[in-house]
C-alpha cells in the first residue's frame, strides 16, 4: 500500500533509474509527484482534419512529420519549416525565429500543433504550441515498449485535455503524463482534505481530490467556471497556498508586533523640525504623510515593521531620513543597507548634503574601502560616535559591530535574501524596521506578499520635475532614432540603450548587447560607449556606471542589470530594444532611470513586434507606476512581482493576481479568524493544518519576522 510519503521509485512505471530522474526536478515522494502539476495544456478537444483547415481560422492538428529544414530570409531571420501529413492530407508548419526546434523535431514523429491558419505560397499553419505525441518508431498500444521507454504513443481522442508537465533530460512530458495517469487513483486515495468545510465552502472551491484531479485529469479545457475543468482544480490549488500564507502571514505578524521592545522613541522634534526647516524642497502630501505613519510607529509600544512603495524618484530616501533622525534624537543608531556600492554612495552624498546644515556627516562602509579605513568606520560605529551609516553588505559583517542600532532602514529590500536582511536586524536589540521598495506592487498582490508589514506608498512625484516623454518606434525609424541620440550627445546630454539579451543566440532573433555596443561605437562617433550587463564582475560593472555617472561615457549600452542603478541627472535618453520582451512594470523600472534632471526626458521603445505596439501604447500613455503595475499584473500574472520573494519566502505556484482577488480576501479573513481561535494551531483539529505549513513553509514564521 502506498502512502503520500512513499518513494517514488514505487510506484508502478518508474523504478530506481526514472526515480533519479524525477529527483532532478524535485519529484521524491508520492506527495512531490501529485502536485507536480502541468504547466500547461493542449486543447485536444476537437481536432481537425488537416485537408479542413481553412485559411483564417485557428486549429488544433495532429500528423506526422513528413520533412523539415530551416529557410533563411534576406532580413537574417531563421525559419524552422515541417510538413505534417494526416489520413485527410499536408500542410507546411512555420516557425519564424525559432531555427533550434530543427534539433527537437524530427521526420516520423506524431506531432500536435494548435495556432492560426495563413495563406503563403500556399495553406500554412504558424503554432502557438507543439508537442510530441509519439516518437518515430513508436507503437499506438499503451503496452508497447517504444522509443525511449516511453510505452507507446499517445494519439488524441475527441474530448481530450493534453497536460503538458515540466520534464527534464531523461524524462518527457509524456513519461511523466503516463506515470500519473496509472497511479493517479491508488495516490487520491490517500488524501486528507484538510481544510474546513465551512471554509472550503466560503471559498467556493471544489474539495482536494476533486481538484487535483481536475488538475492532471481535465475533461474540459481551461475555461473559469466550467466544471470538471483544470481552472477550477487550479483555484482550490491556489487557495490552499493562500490560506497557509495567510496563516503564516497573521502568525508573523503577530509575534514581530510583540516581540521584544528593544528601542523606545519619544517624538523630540529636534533633529527632524531642523531638517524639514533645512531641506531645499517642499516635502510632497505622500512624503508628509508617510512620514507621519512612521513616526506613529515608531513612538507606539509595538515594534515597526513598515514597508514604503514608492516609483523611482517618489522621495524615499528623504522619508527615510526623518526616521533615522528620530532614532538619532533619541540616543540610537540607524543604518541604511544599499544593495549595490554605486547605491550606497549615492545615498551617502544624499544624505550628506541633506545633513550639512545640521552639522551631521554619516559614517559609509563599503567593501571597496581599505582595511584601514573600514577599520576606523567600523570602530567609529561600536563606539557609538557614527549615529547614521549607510552602507552594503559589508554592514552585515561580523566585524561589524553597533553600539545601540535602534532603526534598520533597508533599500531596494527585494535584491537582498532574507537571511542578509536578518543578519543587518540582529545587529540591534530588536530595532524598527524600514523596507523601501521602488516597484511599485498593486494592492491585492501586496497584501499577499507583504502582508507582515504595514505599508506606507508614494504615489506623487516632487514638484518640478518633468514627465518622461515615451514613443513607440520601429526598426523602419532606427536610423531617424539614432540621429536624434547623436544630436542629443552633442548638446552634452546622456544615454541609455538597453537589450534584452548579452549575446546573440541561435535560438532567438533578438539583437544583443555585446555585439551592439561594438556596432554603436561607429554608428554614434564620435560619442563615447560604455557597456555593462549581468556576467561582468561588480568592479568592473560599477567601473562603467561610475565613469557613466561622471560624464565620462555618454551612451551606456546595458541589460536590465541598470534596472536598479544610480542617479545620473545628465543621462535624458533611455533607448529600449525589442520591448515587447519585458514586462511593462520591468519597462516602467527602466523608464525611471531617466528624467531626473531639469532637462526634457525621452524613452523610445524600438519594436516589431506588431502584437505587442497595442500593449506598449497603453504603457507609453501613463507614467503612473501603481496604474501600470496593475496591468502588468493583468497581463503577465504575479510574474517577477511574485518574484520579490526571496529564499525561505513564499513560493506561489498556483495563484493567479489576476485572477484571485477573491480567493485572497477570503484565505486572508480565514486565516485571520482560525488564528483568533486557535493562535498557536495546537488544537487537535487544527493539527493537520499546522503540519501543512511546517511541510511547505520551513522556517516560514521566522523569516516572515524579518520581512
Amino acid at each position: 500500500m502506498i502512502r503520500l510519503d512513499t518513494p517514488v521509485q514505487f510506484l508502478k512505471g518508474v523504478g530506481p533509474r526514472r526515480a533519479e530522474a524525477f529527483a532532478r526536478i524535485g519529484v521524491d515522494t508520492v506527495e512531490d509527484l501529485l502536485y507536480h502539476t502541468p504547466h500547461r495544456y493542449l486543447d485536444a478537444t476537437n481536432v481537425t482534419p488537416i485537408t479542413h483547415a481553412v485559411v483564417g481560422l485557428d486549429v488544433t492538428l495532429v500528423g506526422r512529420v513528413v520533412s523539415k529544414d530551416v529557410i533563411p530570409t534576406r532580413r537574417g531571420l531563421r525559419i524552422f519549416r515541417a510538413i505534417l501529413r494526416d489520413d485527410s492530407g499536408v500542410i507546411e508548419c512555420a516557425w519564424p525565429g525559432q531555427a533550434f526546434l530543427d534539433r527537437v523535431i524530427e521526420p516520423g514523429q506524431l506531432l500536435l500543433v494548435t495556432g492560426p491558419v495563413k495563406h503563403y505560397h500556399g495553406r500554412q499553419i504558424v503554432p502557438r504550441e507543439q508537442v510530441v505525441l509519439e516518437e518515430a518508431g513508436e507503437t499506438d498500444d499503451a503496452g508497447g515498449g517504444g522509443r525511449g521507454g516511453d510505452g507507446g504513443g499517445e494519439r488524441p481522442r475527441q474530448g481530450m485535455v493534453l497536460p503538458v508537465y515540466p520534464a527534464t533530460e531523461g524524462l518527457s512530458h509524456r513519461q511523466i503524463r503516463r506515470v500519473i495517469a496509472e497511479n493517479l487513483d491508488a495516490i487520491l486515495d490517500c488524501i486528507e482534505d484538510v481544510l474546513p468545510e465551512s471554509v472550503r465552502d466560503a471559498a467556493g472551491v471544489l474539495p482536494l481530490k476533486d481538484a487535483l484531479r481536475a488538475v492532471h485529469c481535465p475533461s474540459v479545457p481551461a475555461l473559469p467556471g466550467a466544471e470538471g475543468g483544470c481552472e477550477e482544480g487550479r483555484r482550490r490549488l491556489a487557495f490552499d497556498e493562500l490560506f497557509d500564507l495567510h496563516l503564516v502571514v497573521a502568525r508573523a505578524r503577530h509575534l514581530a508586533k510583540n516581540a521584544e521592545r528593544g528601542a523606545t522613541f519619544e517624538n523630540k522634534r529636534e533633529l527632524t523640525s531642523a531638517l524639514k526647516e533645512a531641506l531645499p524642497f517642499t516635502l510632497t502630501a505622500g512624503q508628509k504623510k508617510a512620514i507621519r505613519e512612521i513616526t506613529a510607529d515608531m513612538t507606539s509600544s509595538s515594534r515597526m515593521h513598515r514597508l514604503l512603495m514608492g516609483d523611482v524618484g517618489a522621495g524615499k530616501t528623504v522619508v527615510g531620513l526623518f526616521a533615522m533622525l528620530l532614532a538619532m534624537e533619541n540616543g540610537y543608531q540607524a543604518v541604511l543597507m544599499a544593495p549595490t556600492e554605486l547605491l550606497a554612495e549615492q545615498h551617502g552624498r544624499t544624505l550628506t548634503d541633506l545633513l550639512a546644515p545640521l552639522g551631521i556627516v554619516p559614517d559609509l562602509l563599503l567593501g571597496r574601502l581599505s582595511a584601514g579605513e573600514k577599520s576606523a568606520v567600523r570602530a567609529r560605529i561600536a563606539s557609538g560616535e557614527s549615529a547614521i551609516v549607510v552602507g552594503t553588505h559589508a554592514v552585515i559583517q561580523e566585524t561589524t559591530e553597533f553600539r545601540r542600532l535602534g532603526l534598520v532602514v533597508i533599500d531596494e529590500q527585494h535584491r537582498f535574501g532574507v537571511e542578509q536582511r536578518a543578519a543587518l536586524i540582529e545587529k540591534g536589540r530588536a530595532p524598527d524596521v524600514l523596507l523601501l521598495s521602488a516597484t511599485p506592487i498593486p494592492r491585492t498582490l501586496a497584501l499577499t506578499l507583504y502582508g507582515d508589514l504595514d505599508i506606507s506608498a508614494l504615489k506623487d512625484k516632487p514638484r518640478g520635475r518633468l514627465p518622461v516623454k515615451t514613443a513607440v518606434r520601429t526598426s523602419r525609424d532606427r536610423a531617424r532614432v539614432y540621429q536624434f541620440l547623436r544630436e542629443q550627445c552633442a548638446a552634452g546630454r546622456q544615454a541609455y540603450m538597453v537589450y534584452p539579451v548579452i549575446d546573440e543566440s541561435e535560438q532567438l532573433d533578438l539583437k544583443a548587447a555585446v555585439k551592439m555596443a561594438g556596432e554603436l561605437e561607429k554608428t554614434l562617433a564620435p560619442a563615447t560607449v560604455g557597456l555593462v550587463h549581468g556576467r561582468m564582475k561588480p568592479e568592473e560593472r560599477d567601473t562603467v556606471m561610475r565613469r557613466f555617472r561622471d560624464g565620462e561615457i555618454q551612451v551606456l549600452v546595458a541589460t536590465t542589470v541598470i534596472e536598479v542603478g544610480i542617479d545620473v541627472p545628465n543621462a535624458t535618453i533611455m533607448l529600449i530594444e525589442h520591448p515587447e520582451r519585458f514586462g511593462l512594470a520591468q519597462l516602467h523600472q527602466l523608464r525611471g532611470r531617466v528624467g531626473r534632471g531639469p532637462e526634457e526626458s525621452h524613452c523610445i521603445l524600438l519594436a516589431d513586434a506588431r502584437t505587442a505596439w497595442e500593449r506598449l501604447r497603453r504603457f507609453a500613455r501613463t507614467t503612473d507606476g501603481f496604474k501600470i503595475a496593475e496591468l502588468d499584473l493583468q497581463e503577465r500574472g504575479m510574474g517577477e512581482l511574485a518574484g520579490a520573494r526571496q529564499s525561505g519566502g513564499i513560493a506561489l505556484r498556483w495563484v493567479d493576481f489576476g485572477k484571485d482577488g477573491d480567493l485572497i480576501r477570503i484565505a486572508q479573513r480565514a486565516a485571520r479568524e482560525l488564528l483568533e481561535r486557535d493562535p498557536s494551531l495546537s488544537h487537535a483539529q487544527h493539527t493537520p493544518i499546522r503540519h501543512r505549513i511546517e511541510r511547505r513553509h520551513v522556517r516560514g514564521v521566522e523569516l516572515f519576522r524579518v520581512g
